[in-house]
């Protein structure tokens, strides 16, 4: 498997719509907040090829204006059946050194109560859980983890 980590742009809206559907059905963001995302110049967006096709994506906002820097994982994405190959810990990686070239301080990222996949790989990375969010996911609680990157 040869997989690249690429900066998405506009031309892969389609694709990143389709596989955040996958991911997420109800809660997805639709294809206009993708769209803002990816153009926003305070979002660092990435997406993970195999062989050209894209099999994974995330996007990461700075918040500039905080001190200290805060960097916030707004979604990370692998297509169900690209997953448990590391893809989405590549990303993650990958958007943690962006975050670090950028002088962000700490990073924040969301995640289902009950994805339970999603919990163990945040943990392993050293993200702590800073709280729960009630209802966050619809009915589905959610919680709030937290990295210190510098």
């Amino acid at each position: 498997m040869s997989l690249r980590i690429e900066e998405a742009s506009l031309s892969d809206l389609s694709r990143l719509f389709e596989i955040e559907k996958e991911c997420f059905t109800k809660e997805a963001f639709t294809k206009e907040q993708i769209s803002y995302l990816l153009t926003d110049h305070n979002n660092v967006s990435l997406t993970a090829k195999i062989n050209d096709e894209i099999v994974g994506f995330i996007i990461g906002r700075i918040y500039v204006h905080e001190k200290p820097v805060v960097g916030h994982v707004l979604t990370i994405d692998v297509s169900l059946e690209h997953r448990r190959r590391g893809i989405g810990l590549k990303l993650l990686k990958a958007v943690e050194n962006i975050f670090r070239k950028r002088n962000v301080a700490i990073c924040y990222l969301e995640a289902r109560e009950d994805n339970v996949a999603a919990l163990n790989l945040y943990r392993k990375q050293g993200y702590r859980r800073v709280k729960k969010l009630k209802n966050y996911y619809g009915y589905v609680h959610g919680i709030r983890f937290k990295k210190v990157l510098t």
